[in-house]
């Protein structure tokens, strides 16, 4: 019996160590329960080496008719083990009602910056004018997050979530850098079939490239990325072609950012958000060790509201995952349509003339990224992108064409610690004016927990 304690002693060390990730009342509250079963326990041994004496000193006196107490002794073993086995629960108990966990990633990056990056840390467009070099470093794109399993089913549906904020907001000074909601969804899960609600990027284009540089925002932000995270809600069924391939139908209702979205004439008008319905379909199949095969055509609907005129936003995607070989993957995203600033891109889907109605402008664009995985730690990624809005749709000092291309390398350190070095070049070219170009320079550590 007292090998028995000492093991299941032994045993709460690594479930006390693991509850201090926890919450301090029920870190607390277990510490408080573990000492009053050391306290129970010790009482306990005391009792049975007394009982165990008298036995001894029962059987060794020359009576006839001495009681049995085998059976009290049991009793109390059983009482032990029983209070041993009440602890148990109460931890489980914990864990069930404690299910937040945290993640994140603190990130540190040193940049520099050619004469057109505008003052930016990250510039996804280059600007207008030329300006100084610019240099600094900064902990602004570290990432919090919290992360839920819900102890319990909903109408038969597993329930998750998660919220992840970052320091992007702000001026980027050392004493103006805020918190700001990045992602966050919770989810009803079922066999086949996932309901979310969510702030998130759009429905269409959930990919995006590889990059420690560039976080604060997307990667190829304004290049080929469709990116703003917006309030939705969706739905995905799951559908199965045998064993090895399958089909996810995804469909929801997104708001759409109007705001910013003016690209001239009437700048300072801003419009509320819009409903606009989205999908996407996502065909895989099995393919090797290297991942699935993916390919996803999508779509977006809504109509902008401006100066009492509708102006339609219709977009058609297609993104993709190709394993072309054990160490390489191609991934990336396509798209054409009008007015597409309301879910991302240069946010220059409405023009408003002097004189005439609003007109939407017609773009196309899209990006791609070749990874190669050298090694179990090292990775390189080359990636590129662009979105050309139509000419004729402009006036004179909006962007006609934005591109972006570069390389990075990922070196992992330890298995939570990771390098990162980018260089990339943004090159803008503006209506009426020359095209200039801004390199970008990053080096960057992060440390995964």
């Amino acid at each position: 019996m007292q090998l028995k304690l000492r093991f299941f002693l032994l045993a709460l060390v690594p479930s006390v160590m693991a509850a201090q990730s926890r919450e301090p009342a029920d870190l607390e509250r277990i510490l408080h329960r573990l000492d009053v079963l050391e306290q129970q326990n010790r009482e306990l041994l005391s009792e049975i080496r007394s009982l165990r004496e008298q036995i001894a000193s029962t059987s060794d006196a020359p009576t006839a008719a001495s009681p049995p107490v085998t059976t009290p002794l049991a009793e109390r073993v059983g009482v032990a083990e029983q209070r041993i086995h009440d602890l148990a629960q109460d931890r489980i108990e914990s864990d069930r009602h404690s299910p937040v966990q945290l993640t994140g990633m603190l990130l540190f990056n040193s940049y520099m910056n050619g004469k057109y990056g505008g003052g930016e840390q990250d510039p996804t467009t280059a600007a207008p004018e030329a300006g100084t070099r610019s240099d600094g470093a900064t902990f602004r794109q570290t990432i919090v997050g919290l992360k839920f399993q819900a102890p319990e089913r909903v109408a038969g549906a597993e329930v998750s979530g998660d919220a992840y904020v970052d320091l992007f907001g702000g001026s980027g000074d050392a004493l103006d850098e805020l918190v700001r909601l990045r992602i966050a969804s919770i989810n009803f899960q079922w066999a086949n079939t996932t309901f979310t609600v969510a702030q998130d990027k759009p429905i269409l284009a959930p990919r995006e490239p590889d990059s420690l540089a560039q976080v604060g925002y997307s990667p190829l932000t304004g290049a080929g990325n469709l990116w703003l995270w917006r309030p939705q809600a969706r739905i995905e069924q799951r559908l199965l072609f045998g064993d090895s391939a399958g089909l996810r139908a995804q469909a929801g209702v997104l708001e759409t950012s109007e705001t910013g979205n003016v690209a001239a004439g009437y700048s300072s008008y801003e419009p509320t958000g819009r409903p606009a319905l989205e999908g996407r379909f996502v065909f895989w199949k099995k393919s090797g060790d290297n991942g699935d095969f993916e390919i996803a055509p999508g779509f977006h609907v809504s109509n902008s509201q401006i100066l009492g005129y509708s102006v339609p936003s219709r977009v058609a995607s297609v993104d993709w995952r190709v394993p072309l070989a054990r160490t390489i993957t191609l991934t990336g995203a396509a798209f054409l349509g009008e007015n597409l600033g309301v879910i991302g891109g240069l946010r220059q889907g409405v023009v408003v003339p002097y004189y005439g109605t609003p007109r939407a402008v017609h773009g196309a664009g899209g990006w791609a990224q070749l990874e190669y995985r050298a090694t179990r730690g090292l990775s390189f990624h080359l990636f590129g992108g662009q979105e050309d809005d139509r000419n004729r749709d402009l006036q004179t000092g909006l962007i006609s064409k934005n591109q972006s291309y570069g390389a990075n390398a990922m070196y992992r350190i330890v298995s939570n610690v990771v390098a990162s070095f980018e260089s990339a070049i943004v090159q803008t070219a503006y209506i009426g004016s020359p095209t200039h170009l801004n390199p970008h320079y990053d080096l960057a550590f992060a440390y995964l927990f």
